[in-house]
């Protein structure tokens, strides 16, 4: 494809895509660079996930620093309510939770919220981190 043909939707969508696949692999040298040079930071697939909420449900701390330091939105849910934080807390990284909370990440979020999960699924380490935020 040269500068001058237009972008097709299927184009748009394997972009699209790639974009996604990216964030949920951890693959962020592509990901990031799209997103510098334009690509929407808060790009949302067919159920309402943004890159910043798979690339924190799938434990990659670094990139969801580097999404959020781009403007991608910390407490932006999915189609079912989850926010970012909330799945992080599911899933137990940590690391995740401690970057979304720097980052702004509200816990009282989603249905259920981010502390409501972590004492469910008895994340002592992320309740104590969100807990301490109110401090």
């Amino acid at each position: 494809m040269t500068d001058h043909e237009p972008i097709t939707d299927e184009a748009a969508i394997a972009l699209a895509n790639s974009l996604l696949d990216a964030a949920r692999n951890g693959d962020s040298t592509p990901l990031l660079a799209l997103i510098d040079q334009g690509a929407p930071v808060d790009l949302r697939d067919s159920s309402g996930n943004s890159p910043l909420m798979l690339a924190a449900y799938h434990g990659h701390a670094d990139l969801v620093r580097e999404l959020a330091a781009r403007g991608a939105d910390v407490n932006l849910g999915n189609d079912r309510g989850q926010s970012p934080l909330a799945g992080v807390a599911f899933k137990g990284f940590t690391d995740v939770a401690q970057v979304l909370l720097e980052a702004g990440a509200d816990p009282d979020l989603g249905t259920p919220s981010a502390l409501e999960t972590a004492k469910y699924f008895e994340r002592a380490e992320i309740v104590a981190l969100i807990e301490s935020r109110g401090k």
